[in-house]
């Protein structure tokens, strides 16, 4: 459980801070909060490196923090792609044939009457057969690259995950189809209504590590927020974990402290006091 005393601050030694986006940075109308910027100056002249760690394509983040990008490591795809400075850090390709088989059964979700949409996600562009502007909508908040094609098949190749987006709960159907279809691989409840397919052993907890190594970091050194559960995996691996308020309870019973909730602007609170820094008002 997390730590019911207050957490050490400010942090010493702090040397990268990692945060996930959606329900944690981002507030409620799912803005980056304006206070950020200047903590990510004082960040970048203490030599403290943060990174964006997400279920959004690599283009939608870059684009997000297209003003600081310089030197940031980026992790998108809950962890399937890492990048810095327009160079791989790490990445893993599904297989062709799983991808034909999770294509097939997101078609038999729908001819059953399942309000299901799938996304076929690469490096540099997302691919999706349905082009109604409900699910579009939906697809493009995450996804600023995608294109709309007649059959997925065709697009199978270099392949970093597969993305099934459930306008009811997708914890009902859609989540336990695709653990029966993809059983070997990482089937994870990115939201409530998002399922993320990923190739073994591959999330945003071995996405940090393959981070911690490239910069020279310990866990000792790190910082971690999250709500939900694609961001378990990271939580062992900092020193200062924080789950937000409103996170899903494996969250904050992984985490080693609690955060104000992100409608709140948790992660400024934390990461303000984190730095020894008054939050900024703009």
């Amino acid at each position: 459980m997390p730590n019911p005393t207050p957490f050490p601050a400010p942090a010493n030694d702090l040397r990268l801070v990692i945060s996930d986006m959606d329900g944690t940075l981002l507030d409620g109308d799912g803005n980056i909060p304006s206070q950020l910027w200047p903590l990510l100056e004082t960040m970048k002249d203490r030599d403290i490196a943060f990174v964006p760690a997400s279920g959004r394509q690599c283009t939608t983040l870059s684009t997000m923090f297209h003003s600081h990008l310089q030197g940031m490591p980026i992790i998108a795809e809950n962890g399937t792609y890492v990048v810095r400075d327009g160079i791989d850090i790490s990445s893993s390709l599904i297989d062709p044939n799983l991808a034909h088989e999770v294509i097939t059964g997101v078609r038999q979700l729908r001819d059953d009457g399942h309000d299901v949409g799938l996304v076929v996600d690469t490096k540099s562009m997302a691919y999706l057969e349905r082009g109604d502007d409900p699910f579009v909508s939906h697809v493009a908040t995450y996804y600023h690259s995608h294109t709309v094609v007649k059959d997925l098949t065709e697009h199978t190749d270099n392949v970093i995950k597969l993305s099934i987006y459930d306008f009811d709960e997708a914890s009902d159907t859609t989540h336990p189809t695709m653990q029966r279809i993809a059983r070997e691989h990482q089937v994870i409840l990115a939201t409530p209504n998002w399922v993320d397919i990923m190739n073994p052993g591959v999330n945003k907890g071995s996405a940090v590590e393959a981070v911690q190594r490239d910069l020279g970091v310990t866990a000792g050194q790190t910082a971690i927020f999250g709500d939900f559960l694609n961001d378990l995996e990271m939580m062992p691996l900092a020193k200062w974990s924080f789950a937000m308020a409103n996170s899903h309870p494996d969250i904050i019973r992984a985490s080693n402290y609690v955060a104000p909730p992100n409608t709140d602007n948790g992660v400024i609170t934390v990461l303000s006091a984190l730095l020894g820094v008054n939050v900024p008002t703009i």
